[in-house]
């Protein structure tokens, strides 16, 4: 099977063209015996008209994710660059529903995701957080100050709010404080994968739990990989800016 390895941030996703077991998912992301990856994304041919392609999205334990902002970016790219289509608009199908991206340079694109759905704030595993769903489900904790996000034990913090009773099909969680005007600070935990450099649907969760403490939008949201840049609409229509970049192909297994 060919492969390309592409990176948004740090948050490293295998892009193919051929369907995956699950126990290929896992073995293909091990960092150790196999490739290496948050994740894989399936590009498939669109099932309907106006869609340049199907986007199916894998975590590492070959559970399907409904949606990764910088998974998202990158398949984008991939097509763009690989030729499925010469267009610098289109749209996608995901699990979530329709994304449209639009190209700005080689290595840059804006998505428009959708509009968040806003839910309850809601008090789990002792964290006061801000209930969130862009094509999936994010748990926003906002912290006092950066060093509090910083000094957070998140593998031992995430799984407690992942796993909580309260979100059946489990949840992505963010921890954030403000860092400026129109700024904040966040680090991520993904459901299926742990704590991870950098996650575009992370970010967004934080950043709109900041627009709904009255935070100015766009907002830049500072991950441990870099920044993205989330445009919280007044309808919570989200756009998400940011890069990807191809690493290397290759063939897994070799025979």
């Amino acid at each position: 099977m060919r492969f390309e390895k592409w990176q948004a941030l740090g948050n490293d996703y295998l892009i193919v063209t051929e369907a995956m077991t699950v126990e290929d998912v896992q073995r293909a992301c091990d960092r150790h015996t196999g490739v290496g990856a948050d994740g894989v994304l399936l590009l498939e041919p669109a099932d309907a008209p106006g869609f340049v392609a199907r986007l199916k999205i894998f975590n590492p334990d070959g559970s399907e994710a409904e949606l990764s902002g910088n998974g998202a970016r990158e398949a984008v790219l991939y097509l763009h660059r690989r030729g499925w289509t010469e267009a610098r608009q289109f749209s996608v199908q995901t699990a979530a529903g329709e994304i449209r991206p639009t190209i700005l340079d080689e290595r840059t694109c804006r998505v428009d995701m959708g509009r968040a759905q806003i839910g309850k704030e809601a008090e789990v595993a002792g964290f006061r957080g801000q209930e969130v769903t862009i094509g999936n489900p994010q748990f926003s904790v906002r912290l006092d100050s950066a060093a509090e996000v910083d000094a957070l034990d998140l593998a031992a913090a995430g799984p407690l709010i992942e796993h909580d009773a309260r979100f059946p099909n489990r949840t992505n969680v963010s921890f954030w404080t403000e860092a400026g005007p129109g700024v904040i600070r966040a680090r991520i935990f993904e459901r299926g994968a742990g704590e991870t450099l950098s996650s575009g649907t992370g970010a967004i969760g934080a950043a709109v739990a900041h627009v709904l403490r009255g935070g100015d939008s766009p907002v830049t949201v500072r991950l441990d990989g870099g920044e993205l840049t989330v445009d919280v609409g007044e309808d919570f229509h989200i756009d998400l800016t940011g890069w990807a970049e191809p690493v290397f192909a290759g063939e897994w297994p070799i025979a």
